[in-house]
């Protein structure tokens, strides 16, 4: 129930009302004088010919500017904007025909429903205000570190609420897979997009960008943030493992130690905040062959060769192939993307080392495609005893390939030794 007030008192609760919102003078003066022609056209029907005044001190003036006519004039019924010489002369009597009669108009006799009108209108234009507000806000912070509180866990995604309470969202395909969020505790993340659903701001965040894990490096090592080290490139698999390239133009400033820090000091508040991320800060370099022998770290490469179709052909001992592939075959995909390269891995094996029994996995070509062959030789599985070593799992694992390929590629690699021992037995 909206109870009768005068007109300043209706404009100081309006004023509040925006003023708890935020809302700076001049802008409240604006959406409220907005607010007041739009009572003005529910109750007329237009807003043309009227003035509306609101002064610095809260008091609201509003003058519908008429013109005098004949009282017997037909248009007066129709016409509001006009009004009889008789009537207006009831407020000053020297008026003639043809002047402008300006009427104080008391918003309050407009009645309940229009104030409450008013009011609607009120609450949404600062809606729409806020939105705009919002947007504005963020819209050139794309690539910044907000810190927020978990405000609601909504499915898998959260909703994280900044210092002013402006809710974003961290969908859960930008969370690192172990993020765990409880309700009212700190989380931290890069924003990722801000974009204008039907004239509603959404802002996104993530954890999961490369941004992220830059902009931490710019927290955690002054000499990045200062511009003294530059990240080249960043590569994550996020939550599991990450490379880094630095280059320092400062030849005092040894770029690796300073990303790590005394004892790793640096490098673990880095990797805690992403949930125990291995990390590794790589010295970029323009000598190609010097670049891959880092991104492939820690696993010591034999030789190296840039194939003429843009891949990078590595050969290693078979003790170095399983460090170079790393778990799940992470450390071989980040290093390829890291030099922007794909990486085949070779067994490096002496002729006197060779399995005589053994089979090059070329010679199956006639019965397993070429691609996938190709997939078995970036794991570093060159021949058919190679792949018979690992588990059906690792394979699935570790390869691209789906399981109905590789049970296909063990049934076909299996054959063939039972028919070697079959001729064998022969013999």
């Amino acid at each position: 129930m909206v109870n009768m007030v005068n007109n300043k008192e209706l404009t100081e609760s309006f004023m509040e009302f925006a003023k708890s919102k935020g809302i700076d003078r001049p802008t409240m003066i604006s959406v409220l004088e907005e607010v007041f022609r739009t009572m003005i056209r529910k109750q007329y029907g237009t807003d043309d010919n009227f003035q509306v005044i609101i002064n610095p001190n809260g008091d609201l003036e509003i003058f519908h500017y008429r013109q005098i006519v004949e009282d017997n004039d037909p248009e007066i019924a129709v016409n509001p904007n006009l009004i009889g010489i008789s009537e207006a002369k009831k407020t000053q009597s020297d008026f003639e025909i043809g002047e402008e009669f300006a009427e104080p108009i008391d918003i309050i006799k407009f009645g309940r429903r229009v104030v409450q009108t008013g009011r609607q209108t009120l609450i949404q234009k600062i809606k729409d205000l806020e939105k705009s507000n919002l947007y504005e806000k963020y819209k050139d912070s794309v690539g910044e570190v907000i810190v927020g509180e978990v405000y609601q866990i909504v499915g898998k995604d959260v909703i994280i609420t900044d210092g002013e309470g402006n809710e974003l969202l961290l969908p859960k395909s930008q969370q690192i897979p172990k993020d765990r969020f409880r309700k009212g505790e700190t989380a931290k993340a890069v924003i990722e997009k801000v974009e204008l659903i039907n004239g509603a701001p959404r802002i996104i965040l993530s954890r999961t960008s490369p941004k992220f894990l830059e902009r931490l490096f710019e927290q955690e090592v002054p000499e990045v943030f200062d511009g003294q080290i530059i990240i080249k490139k960043i590569v994550r698999e996020p939550g599991e493992r990450a490379k880094v390239s630095v280059e320092s133009y400062d030849e005092r400033i040894d770029p690796v130690g300073a990303c790590v820090g005394m004892k790793g000091s640096r490098i673990h508040s880095i990797v805690r905040e992403l949930n125990n991320e291995n990390i590794d800060v790589i010295n970029h370099t323009d000598n190609l062959e010097l670049f891959i022998q880092r991104a492939l770290s820690p696993a010591k490469i034999s030789s190296i060769k840039i194939e003429a179709n843009g891949r990078v052909s590595v050969y290693l001992k078979p003790d170095q192939v399983s460090l170079a592939i790393g778990k799940n075959g992470l450390n071989i995909k980040l290093a390829g993307k890291l030099i922007g390269k794909e990486i085949d891995v070779w067994r490096d094996i002496d002729e006197s080392e060779l399995d005589e029994e053994d089979i090059d996995l070329n010679e199956f070509n006639d019965e397993i495609e070429g691609w996938m062959i190709d997939e078995l030789r970036k794991i570093g599985l060159d021949t058919a005893k190679s792949v018979l070593a690992l588990s059906r799992n690792d394979l699935i694992r570790r390869t691209d390939l789906e399981e109905e390929q590789i049970d296909e590629i063990l049934e076909i690699i299996q054959r063939e030794f039972e028919d070697q021992e079959e001729d064998e037995t022969e013999e």
